[in-house]
Protein backbone atom coordinates (compact mmCIF):
# COMPACT_ATOMS: atom_id res chain seq x y z
CA UNK A 1 0.00 0.00 0.00
CA UNK A 2 1.37 3.38 -0.81
CA UNK A 3 1.84 6.59 1.29
CA UNK A 4 0.25 9.17 0.55
CA UNK A 5 1.37 12.08 -0.82
CA UNK A 6 2.60 14.81 0.66
CA UNK A 7 1.43 17.39 -2.07
CA UNK A 8 -1.97 15.87 -1.81
CA UNK A 9 -5.39 16.41 -0.69
CA UNK A 10 -8.49 14.77 -1.39
CA UNK A 11 -10.23 18.21 -0.37
CA UNK A 12 -8.25 20.10 -3.06
CA UNK A 13 -10.24 17.69 -5.73
CA UNK A 14 -13.42 18.12 -4.19
CA UNK A 15 -13.46 21.71 -4.39
CA UNK A 16 -11.91 21.68 -8.00
CA UNK A 17 -15.51 19.90 -8.69
CA UNK A 18 -16.98 22.76 -6.46
CA UNK A 19 -15.49 25.34 -9.30
CA UNK A 20 -17.13 23.38 -12.06
CA UNK A 21 -20.93 24.15 -12.33
CA UNK A 22 -21.62 27.67 -14.11
CA UNK A 23 -24.58 29.36 -12.68
CA UNK A 24 -26.29 28.53 -15.81
CA UNK A 25 -25.50 24.85 -14.68
CA UNK A 26 -23.22 24.24 -17.34
CA UNK A 27 -20.32 22.17 -16.81
CA UNK A 28 -16.81 23.72 -17.67
CA UNK A 29 -14.46 21.05 -18.91
CA UNK A 30 -11.14 22.65 -17.32
CA UNK A 31 -11.89 22.39 -13.89
CA UNK A 32 -13.67 19.04 -14.72
CA UNK A 33 -10.33 17.70 -16.42
CA UNK A 34 -8.28 18.88 -13.34
CA UNK A 35 -10.58 17.49 -10.78
CA UNK A 36 -10.38 14.30 -12.52
CA UNK A 37 -6.43 14.67 -12.30
CA UNK A 38 -7.04 15.02 -8.67
CA UNK A 39 -8.32 11.73 -8.49
CA UNK A 40 -6.10 9.85 -10.40
CA UNK A 41 -3.05 11.27 -7.85
CA UNK A 42 -5.86 9.56 -4.72
CA UNK A 43 -6.25 6.68 -7.05
CA UNK A 44 -2.37 6.26 -6.87
CA UNK A 45 -1.89 6.58 -3.61
CA UNK A 46 -4.19 3.97 -3.28
CA UNK A 47 -1.39 1.48 -4.45
CA UNK A 48 -1.59 -0.75 -7.89
CA UNK A 49 -4.99 -2.25 -7.20
CA UNK A 50 -7.15 1.34 -8.84
CA UNK A 51 -4.83 1.02 -11.93
CA UNK A 52 -7.32 -0.11 -13.98
CA UNK A 53 -8.88 2.64 -13.60
CA UNK A 54 -6.43 5.43 -13.31
CA UNK A 55 -4.53 4.31 -16.41
CA UNK A 56 -7.70 4.05 -18.45
CA UNK A 57 -8.78 7.85 -16.60
CA UNK A 58 -5.26 9.24 -17.76
CA UNK A 59 -5.87 7.94 -21.21
CA UNK A 60 -9.06 9.78 -21.27
CA UNK A 61 -8.18 12.81 -19.53
CA UNK A 62 -5.40 13.13 -22.81
CA UNK A 63 -8.00 12.88 -25.08
CA UNK A 64 -9.71 16.01 -23.16
CA UNK A 65 -6.82 18.11 -22.88
CA UNK A 66 -6.17 17.82 -26.82
CA UNK A 67 -9.52 18.79 -27.63
CA UNK A 68 -8.82 21.50 -25.51
CA UNK A 69 -5.87 23.00 -26.75
CA UNK A 70 -6.97 21.74 -30.77
CA UNK A 71 -8.69 23.95 -33.21
CA UNK A 72 -12.21 23.44 -31.96
CA UNK A 73 -11.36 24.40 -28.28
CA UNK A 74 -14.21 27.19 -27.76
CA UNK A 75 -16.39 24.42 -28.78
CA UNK A 76 -15.31 22.24 -25.74
CA UNK A 77 -15.20 24.53 -23.01
CA UNK A 78 -18.27 22.98 -21.07
CA UNK A 79 -20.00 19.88 -21.40
CA UNK A 80 -22.82 20.95 -23.00
CA UNK A 81 -21.16 23.23 -25.84
CA UNK A 82 -19.40 19.59 -26.73
CA UNK A 83 -22.55 17.69 -27.17
CA UNK A 84 -24.10 20.62 -28.91
CA UNK A 85 -20.97 20.64 -31.54
CA UNK A 86 -20.27 16.61 -32.01
CA UNK A 87 -24.24 16.03 -32.46
CA UNK A 88 -24.55 19.01 -35.09
CA UNK A 89 -21.36 17.97 -36.63
CA UNK A 90 -22.08 14.43 -36.97
CA UNK A 91 -19.03 13.35 -35.18
CA UNK A 92 -20.20 10.72 -33.11
CA UNK A 93 -21.97 7.26 -34.51
CA UNK A 94 -23.78 6.12 -31.79
CA UNK A 95 -24.05 2.92 -32.60
CA UNK A 96 -20.49 1.62 -32.47
CA UNK A 97 -16.88 3.03 -31.60
CA UNK A 98 -14.49 4.10 -34.34
CA UNK A 99 -13.91 7.92 -34.55
CA UNK A 100 -10.38 8.68 -34.00
CA UNK A 101 -9.75 10.72 -32.06
CA UNK A 102 -12.83 9.18 -29.84
CA UNK A 103 -14.85 11.55 -29.27
CA UNK A 104 -15.71 13.85 -26.50
CA UNK A 105 -18.89 12.49 -25.44
CA UNK A 106 -17.85 9.63 -25.54
CA UNK A 107 -14.50 9.81 -23.77
CA UNK A 108 -16.59 11.80 -20.85
CA UNK A 109 -19.09 9.00 -20.59
CA UNK A 110 -16.28 6.84 -19.48
CA UNK A 111 -14.98 9.60 -16.77
CA UNK A 112 -18.75 9.97 -16.18
CA UNK A 113 -19.36 6.22 -14.99
CA UNK A 114 -15.78 6.23 -13.15
CA UNK A 115 -16.84 9.51 -11.66
CA UNK A 116 -19.87 7.66 -10.12
CA UNK A 117 -18.05 4.62 -8.85
CA UNK A 118 -16.10 6.94 -6.76
CA UNK A 119 -18.91 8.98 -5.47
CA UNK A 120 -20.99 6.03 -4.18
CA UNK A 121 -18.37 4.38 -2.67
CA UNK A 122 -16.77 7.82 -0.64
CA UNK A 123 -19.98 8.39 0.10
CA UNK A 124 -20.24 5.18 1.98
CA UNK A 125 -17.19 5.75 3.58
CA UNK A 126 -18.65 9.04 5.02
CA UNK A 127 -22.07 7.54 6.89
CA UNK A 128 -20.08 4.03 7.55
CA UNK A 129 -18.96 3.31 11.12
CA UNK A 130 -15.38 2.60 12.33
CA UNK A 131 -15.76 -1.13 11.73
CA UNK A 132 -17.22 -1.05 8.44
CA UNK A 133 -15.38 -3.14 5.79
CA UNK A 134 -13.16 -0.29 3.19
CA UNK A 135 -13.50 -3.94 0.68
CA UNK A 136 -17.33 -4.08 0.99
CA UNK A 137 -18.25 -0.35 0.63
CA UNK A 138 -15.92 -0.06 -2.18
CA UNK A 139 -17.80 -3.52 -3.55
CA UNK A 140 -20.70 -2.67 -3.37
CA UNK A 141 -20.33 1.04 -4.92
CA UNK A 142 -18.68 -0.89 -7.97
CA UNK A 143 -21.17 -3.68 -8.57
CA UNK A 144 -23.80 -0.35 -8.70
CA UNK A 145 -21.79 1.36 -11.23
CA UNK A 146 -18.59 0.72 -13.25
CA UNK A 147 -19.39 -3.19 -12.75
CA UNK A 148 -22.10 -2.80 -15.23
CA UNK A 149 -20.05 -1.65 -18.19
CA UNK A 150 -17.22 -4.09 -17.67
CA UNK A 151 -16.59 -7.36 -18.82
CA UNK A 152 -16.55 -10.39 -16.90
CA UNK A 153 -12.87 -10.86 -16.00
CA UNK A 154 -12.33 -6.87 -15.10
CA UNK A 155 -15.38 -7.38 -12.52
CA UNK A 156 -13.63 -10.48 -10.76
CA UNK A 157 -10.45 -9.05 -10.77
CA UNK A 158 -11.49 -5.81 -9.60
CA UNK A 159 -13.85 -7.63 -6.47
CA UNK A 160 -10.71 -9.48 -5.71
CA UNK A 161 -8.45 -6.22 -5.54
CA UNK A 162 -10.81 -4.47 -3.31
CA UNK A 163 -9.75 -6.91 -0.62
CA UNK A 164 -6.79 -5.75 0.07
CA UNK A 165 -7.37 -2.46 1.09
CA UNK A 166 -6.78 -0.58 4.47
CA UNK A 167 -9.10 -0.50 7.09
CA UNK A 168 -11.62 2.23 7.41
CA UNK A 169 -9.42 5.02 9.46
CA UNK A 170 -6.38 4.17 7.93
CA UNK A 171 -8.10 4.68 4.32
CA UNK A 172 -9.74 8.09 5.36
CA UNK A 173 -5.72 8.95 6.75
CA UNK A 174 -4.67 8.31 3.21
CA UNK A 175 -7.07 11.72 1.84
CA UNK A 176 -4.29 13.74 3.74
CA UNK A 177 -7.16 15.96 5.34
CA UNK A 178 -6.58 15.46 8.92
CA UNK A 179 -8.58 12.99 11.51
CA UNK A 180 -10.52 10.35 10.08
CA UNK A 181 -13.48 12.39 11.96
CA UNK A 182 -12.13 15.17 9.55
CA UNK A 183 -11.95 13.54 6.54
CA UNK A 184 -15.56 12.19 7.15
CA UNK A 185 -16.50 15.81 7.51
CA UNK A 186 -15.20 17.23 4.78
CA UNK A 187 -16.45 13.98 2.22
CA UNK A 188 -19.74 15.63 4.03
CA UNK A 189 -18.93 18.65 3.22
CA UNK A 190 -17.39 18.34 -0.53
CA UNK A 191 -19.44 15.22 -1.87
CA UNK A 192 -22.66 17.14 -2.81
CA UNK A 193 -20.61 19.26 -5.29
CA UNK A 194 -19.53 15.67 -7.25
CA UNK A 195 -22.56 14.65 -6.80
CA UNK A 196 -24.13 17.81 -8.44
CA UNK A 197 -21.73 17.30 -11.48
CA UNK A 198 -22.78 13.79 -12.05
CA UNK A 199 -26.37 14.31 -11.92
CA UNK A 200 -25.96 17.70 -14.45
CA UNK A 201 -24.01 15.26 -16.76
CA UNK A 202 -26.27 12.61 -16.37
CA UNK A 203 -29.38 14.59 -17.22
CA UNK A 204 -27.65 16.36 -20.33
CA UNK A 205 -26.51 12.86 -21.63
CA UNK A 206 -30.33 11.27 -21.19
CA UNK A 207 -31.51 13.96 -22.97
CA UNK A 208 -29.61 13.88 -25.77
CA UNK A 209 -29.85 9.44 -25.44
CA UNK A 210 -26.24 9.03 -24.81
CA UNK A 211 -25.77 7.08 -22.19
CA UNK A 212 -25.19 3.99 -23.38
CA UNK A 213 -23.12 4.53 -26.47
CA UNK A 214 -20.71 1.94 -27.19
Amino acid sequence: MANGDDGFSLREVLVTFQSCLTDQQEVLMDPYIAGWKGLVRFLNTLGAIFSFISKDAVAKIQVMENYRNGDQKAQYMTLQSMVKHELASNLLDLKKQGSQPPAGCRTILRLHRALRWLQLFLEGLQTSTEDSSTAALCAEAYNASLANHHPWIIRKTALLSFYVLPARNAFLELMNVGTPAEAVAMLEEALPSISKVYDVTQALYAQHNLLDIP
